[in-house]
């Protein structure tokens, strides 16, 4: 997987500086809750050219040097990058789908300080780092050209279940009203693929018009325990497919997406839905 490389060479000085500042622009009750340590490598043409350590402890924010001590999680990202990131103006989520951002290790934590930190110039709302702020089509937009090795590789980490949260919550408006007034169909989600190889369950039911989701994370408790058909694939196959970057018949025949059940139907609800696009204004 290749980084966005940088053209704008950040100053060491300057990385450690911005990222001193970070207490400045947090809200006191969430980085109070915070624990732990991330090293941030800063890179230059694929190469990292400077890193530091933030030290999150009892509300308080150090940035250090990093030694041979372990951190709880690695944040790689082009050090012309580092600015944007922490004032709001990118989207760690859209981020780390793109490769432009890797995390490795405790993604919690990563997840966790994003929502720590606000916009310069604001008080609360939105924090500079949301990475569940993922709008559909810019999702589609962003996911051109990724290869498919990244993606199974961000859809195999601690980021899987937000994205897959943000898709199956946000699925009900999709839906066309007016195709889907006749259907009444229940599908499961079977999805695997994750990096510690359980597997996620989801059901989408349409019926009356209507669309409602359940799984994890979600809070709908209305769908019935009854499938017409279930359809199983890896994570990063479903993104493609919630973003309009795998067809549907195209990813039953090349065996991507695996059918149980009534095909017929399956194949109804993907119908009845306006999946997003990257080509949509």
């Amino acid at each position: 997987m290749t980084q966005t490389t940088s053209t704008v060479l950040l100053d060491p000085a300057e990385a450690v500086a911005l990222l001193q500042r970070l207490p400045e622009h947090a809200l006191p009750e969430r980085l109070a809750a915070l624990r732990g340590s991330v090293r941030f490598d800063l890179t230059h043409d694929g190469h990292v050219v400077t890193s530091s350590v933030v030290v999150l402890t009892d509300g308080v924010v150090e940035v250090v040097p990093p030694t041979d001590a372990p951190v709880d999680v690695v944040l790689t990202m082009p050090a012309s990058h580092l600015p944007d990131l922490v004032g709001g103006v990118a989207n760690a989520g859209l981020d780390l789908l793109a490769g432009r951002l890797v995390v490795e290790g405790d993604a919690d934590l990563a997840l966790a300080l994003g929502g720590v930190f606000v916009v310069p110039g604001t008080e609360a709302d939105p924090v500079a780092v949301d990475p569940r702020a993922l709008d559909p089509v810019t999702v589609a937009r962003t996911l051109v050209g990724v290869p498919t090795a990244h993606l199974r590789s961000v859809m195999a980490g601690g980021f899987r279940h937000v994205v897959l949260e943000e898709v199956f919550s946000r699925l009900p408006t999709f839906l066309d009203a007016r195709r889907a007034g006749r259907c009444d169909l229940t599908i499961g989600f079977r999805l695997t693929g994750r990096g510690d190889g359980e597997t996620e369950r989801y059901v989408v039911r349409v019926a009356a018009g209507v669309c409602r989701t359940a799984g994890p994370g979600l809070v709908d408790t209305e769908v019935p325990e009854r499938r017409d058909a279930t359809i199983t694939c890896a994570g990063h196959d479903f993104l493609r497919l919630a973003t309009g970057h795998l067809a549907p018949v195209a990813g039953v025949l090349k065996g991507q997406l695996k059918v149980k059940g009534d095909k017929a139907k399956a194949l109804q609800l993907l119908s009845v839905l306006d999946i997003p696009s990257a080509d949509q204004p």
